[in-house]
């Protein structure tokens, strides 16, 4: 579930050799997409594991306790096994004459190792290095507890980067133009100013214009319910992206649509395990509120995600929010799916010609 931060990561060309290491027609990455594989010696990683997975172990609550990532290490002398893998990590003190630090040394090069001392860097990014949506990073300095400072300084943006493919790749998977429900979006379009990608399972659950308000829903009555809804404030101002403001609107906005089939429960936002953090969603300033939803009656709950940020060009306050209701399965995948379409949104400015026109012509052949 990345939330897109100002990264002070810079993605520097690596040597000709491993630059060309890998073919040009790559094959798609493959092994579990939560999974990092550490390449480190074993002493090293030993004293380096409990930062690593301070910053990519870090635990949400859905409202089981679930790691963002799970690490696993392997020797650098067993890399060719795991080039293909989705997510590699390489890690090691430049100075410290282990078998990882060697290989590091090898292939940074002497420009390279001089730009990340002169500019304070200690992070090199290599995306698609052997295989496609495949992240690759590189973690040094000259000491254990240097890298260990550095890592820990930038763990948000560390994590990010993993995040980040990780919600690309989902979004590929979970992506079928053929069957998107262009006329649900182009409604949106047309009646609201905004779109959002409508997968071929979702459907339009209410429809409320007199209060700014769309929910989509898929598998109701289910074990395996997922709920997306927008909301807006027209004529707002950017004040109003405060935790207590967007916790109060939502719980009024659920208190009237979120409810029980005999209207004796709605939803409200649970006390435990709420999170509230500023994040850049998709060029924006926005405020990423994370946590569990649960009716009322104690019936129920579930994780849900909120992004609410001001669009300048419309005055308007916007709320984008996803939940689950799976009581059954593990949630973070499911969290995940949510949040990766709530990323499709797009006001009508957003959009290019063609896809206004091909959105229009929907509307034409109904």
């Amino acid at each position: 579930m990345a939330t897109k931060k100002y990264s002070k990561i810079v993605l520097l060309t690596l040597s000709a050799a491993l630059l060309f290491s890998a073919c040009n027609m790559k094959k798609k990455a493959t092994g579990i997409s939560d999974l990092i594989y550490v390449v480190a010696d074993s002493s090293e990683y030993y004293q380096l594991e409990p930062t690593l997975i301070q910053v990519f172990g870090k635990i949400i609550y859905t409202p089981q306790p679930e790691n963002l990532f799970n690490l696993k290490r392997i020797s650098v002398n067993n890399l060719e096994k795991y080039k293909d893998r989705k997510n590699i990590l390489f890690i090691a003190p430049l100075n410290s004459g282990s078998h990882t630090s060697e290989y590091l040394n090898s292939i940074l090069g002497e420009k390279v190792k001089k730009m990340v001392a002169d500019s304070n860097r200690f992070v090199v990014i290599k995306p698609d290095l052997w295989a496609r949506e495949q992240m690759v990073m590189y973690l040094f300095s000259p000491t254990i507890e240097q890298l260990k400072k550095n890592i820990l300084s930038d763990a948000d943006n560390l994590l990010y980067q993993f995040q980040h493919i990780s919600d690309e790749r989902l979004f590929n998977k979970l992506y079928y133009p053929q069957y998107e429900k262009k006329d649900i979006e182009a409604k949106l379009l047309k009646e609201y100013g905004w779109v959002i990608y409508v997968q071929p399972d979702f459907w339009l659950a209410k429809d409320a214009p007199e209060d700014n308000f769309v929910w989509l829903r898929r598998a109701p009555g289910s074990d395996m319910e997922r709920w997306i809804f927008v909301h807006w404030i027209d004529d707002a101002s950017p004040s109003f992206l405060d935790a207590d403001s967007i916790a109060a609107e939502r719980n009024r906005i659920t208190a009237k649509f979120y409810r029980t089939s005999d209207d004796s429960s709605c939803v409200e936002i649970a006390d435990q395990y709420l999170n509230s953090s500023e994040v850049n969603f998709e060029g924006r300033y926005a405020i990423m509120t994370q946590g569990l939803l649960r009716m009322k009656d104690k019936s129920m709950g579930g994780p849900f995600v909120n992004y609410t940020f001001y669009d300048e060009a419309t005055k308007r306050v916007y709320m984008l929010d996803g939940s689950i209701y799976a009581p059954k399965y593990y949630k973070k995948k499911l969290i995940q799916q949510v949040d990766v379409m709530l990323h499709s949104f797009k006001t009508k400015k957003e959009l290019s010609k063609n896809r206004i026109d091909e959105l229009m012509d929907e509307l034409k052949d109904e």
